[in-house]
């Protein structure tokens, strides 16, 4: 009859780790596709006024943003505290968003173009002068798909 041993001491086997590459880059790959990035550091302060009826954007990716509020508290010593505009992460005047659609349209698809929507976040206290003014630049651009951010109201 045999003889069963414990003192013969037996080894763990080594983990197969030749998968691991494939695992740890299909993760990454998930990470990448779910998050999004912020791109504008923002550079004007805005509270968003209240609305009873809004619409959720469908393709996030054909909107452009326009910023319209006080600027910080770091720059507000540098311009004061009248309402700007900031467009990416620069501010500028109305005169300068004819060059930003064109610029925007220009990075899109010729198809996806047509389809660029315009969303103006402003702030609610933001005087109409300074809105009206960036519609009017909007129009002589051909940025005729105007969307006004809010947030919901009561």
């Amino acid at each position: 009859m045999g003889k069963f041993s414990k003192a013969g001491g037996r080894e763990m086997p080594e983990l197969n780790t030749s998968s691991l590459p494939d695992l740890v880059f299909a993760f990454l790959f998930f990470i990448m596709m779910v998050t999004s990035m912020r791109e504008v550091t923002l550079k004007v302060q805005f509270q968003l006024p209240q609305a009873t009826e809004l619409q959720k954007l469908e393709k996030k990716s054909l909107v452009t943003f326009i910023y319209v509020g006080k600027p910080t508290a770091e720059l507000r010593e540098k311009m004061g505290s009248e309402s700007r505009l900031q467009l990416n992460d620069q501010i500028a005047d109305v005169d300068a968003i004819g060059n930003y659609i064109a610029q925007e349209k220009s990075s899109m698809d010729e198809a996806d173009a047509q389809l660029m929507t315009v969303s103006i976040k402003a702030d609610r206290d933001t005087h109409m002068g300074i809105i009206s003014d960036v519609k009017q630049a909007l129009r002589d651009a051909y940025a005729l798909k105007i969307s006004y951010s809010a947030r919901k109201g009561e």
